[in-house]
């Protein structure tokens, strides 16, 4: 009980900073019904727990299963039984990620099982080159370098209008549930090796993994027309009393349970066959990860009821009100204050500062790590919020972007590169698709916009700016070490091997 008390109150911690905007705006500028605030604070509250809920049954279940699933590959030595078994499992994790079932229920241009498949084979694909760079040991920044270099040439081919969607589908990819999964699968990988590089190789699973999605999203881009689809507005039900917002709640419970026990079915046959082929877990271990199960399932059907119900239509309805109003340039002021709170309240993102501080002895912190990713990511939500406005290109930002990324890829140690790229899967969280996205959607149809265009494209700039940011703190601890005159140059894996010891 004490761990979900623990995962609750980081949910809370996520939650709590758009809640308290959205209160704000109601009462100072954007007057809100009583019913629709109810509808999003109920929302909310079924987020807290869901979110709860499904990020203990993911630490106790997936993370345990990706573990043993890799060190098993590793074990039979058959490079054709990896590639099908990284592919299958890829696949399968991707299907059942909630971030990716908010996006496809809001790309109407594309039937939401063929956008999760789509998705879904991306990453299995992009899973397998990257457990085949571990086994051969090719370098990271070479192969993003080569692999966002044919994303590009791809985009040249596909309908502008579908980049923005392609792009956040990588960035939602990534999500709570593909990333315990795909972070455990390279530990039970690497571990087998006991090279120096090992630890190195790591990381960087995520960062190949969500590239997929984004290049099979454009060329699925070539055979579907996001123009064509009419995107209305959103229509919040009239509810009067306590009673009429807990019914609509109610009633979205047998549809989401069964969308979400179809999507967990094969992952729980494929935990069953991995048991019986290997008595890997014994009686204990098995029930605990059983529990786990029930936990991911009833915390996603909460996720769920609570984005779709209450709080992803109320920031549509927030955005289109903003927007009406003579306030809309306030769009991009208040994309600035969430996108700096967004980050901070990211349980991943201060895991990761933390292993930064640790692997940087100490020369870059915590606090410098916060201050960059906040910085970072709310001038990303800004950036979104002025395209909603002004329509301009997203790829006047991305291909801008990356480079600048890329270039810094071959400037700072290998193991920075593998946790800043890893880290924008991490970054574009729940919060970013279930209320920044809304909130573009809203203010793009009411201004009259194009919603493929220009509401589409803010979790891939959120996904971009830790990419940035981590490596410019690399950049700062690089000329640190310079300037500290008589103060030998740490070797960041070494770092990386005596802190796993001391957790084992």
């Amino acid at each position: 009980m004490e761990k979900l008390r623990e995962k609750v109150r980081e949910s809370l911690s996520s939650v709590l900073p758009i809640t308290i905007i959205v209160l704000l705006l109601s009462i100072v500028l954007i007057p809100m019904e009583v019913g629709a605030f109810t509808l999003f604070l109920a929302g909310a509250l079924f987020l807290i727990f869901g979110m709860g809920f499904f990020q203990l049954g993911a630490d106790i279940s997936m993370t345990q299963l990706g573990q043993g699933i890799g060190g098993q590959l590793m074990k039979k030595r058959n490079l054709l039984f990896i590639i099908g078994g990284c592919f299958l499992m890829g696949v399968l994790i991707t299907i059942s990620e909630p971030d990716l079932q908010v996006l496809a229920n809001q790309v109407a241009s594309i039937p939401n099982q063929v956008l999760v498949l789509t998705v879904a084979i991306g990453v299995g694909c992009f899973l397998v080159a990257a457990v085949l760079r571990i086994l051969f040991k090719v370098s990271l920044s070479r192969l993003l370098t080569l692999m966002y270099v044919v994303l590009f040439l791809v985009a040249l081919a596909t309908p502008s209008e579908f980049l923005a969607v392609a792009f956040d589908s990588g960035g939602v990819t990534t999500g709570p549930m593909t990333v315990p999964f795909i972070m455990a699968l390279g530990i039970g990988l690497s571990s087998s090796r006991s090279d120096k590089d090992s630890a190195n190789d790591s990381f960087g699973l995520i960062a190949l993994s969500s590239i997929g999605p984004i290049l099979m999203v454009l060329l699925l881009g070539i055979f579907y027309h996001p123009t064509d689809a009419v995107y209305t507005s959103v229509t919040i039900p009239d509810v009067e009393t306590t009673k009429d917002v807990l019914d609509q709640f109610i009633r979205a419970f047998p549809q989401y349970t069964e969308e979400v026990l179809i999507s967990m079915l094969p992952i729980l046959a494929v935990f069953m066959l991995f048991q019986i082929k290997t008595r890997k877990y014994h009686r204990r271990q098995l029930l605990r990860m059983c529990v786990g199960f029930l936990y991911t399932i009833a915390g996603l059907v909460l996720f769920l009821v609570g984005v779709n119900i209450g709080f992803a239509p109320v920031g549509n309805l927030l955005g289109e009100q903003m927007v009406s109003s003579s306030y809309q340039w306030l769009l991009i002021p208040v994309g600035l204050l969430i996108g700096y709170y967004i980050v901070k309240a990211e349980p991943a993102v201060q895991i990761l500062n933390h292993q930064v501080e640790d692997i940087t002895d100490g020369m870059v912190t915590k606090e410098q790590m916060n201050l960059c990713l906040s910085v970072g990511v709310a001038g990303a939500v800004g950036l979104a919020m002025f395209r909603v406005l002004t329509g301009i290109p997203i790829y006047w930002i991305l291909i801008p972007g990356y480079l600048l990324a890329l270039g810094m890829s071959y400037r700072v140690q290998p193991i920075l590169v593998g946790i800043a790229f890893d880290s924008g899967g991490v970054a574009s969280g729940p919060m970013t698709s279930t209320f920044l996205l809304p909130l573009t959607m809203g203010a793009c149809t009411a201004l009259g916009g194009n919603v493929v265009t220009d509401a589409f494209g803010v979790v891939a700039l959120v996904a971009l700016a830790p990419l940035i940011a981590i490596q410019i703190m690399g950049l700062v601890y690089e000329h640190k070490l310079k300037k500290s005159s008589g103060i030998p140059k740490p070797a960041l894996e070494d770092t990386i091997i005596e802190l796993e010891d001391e957790e084992v």
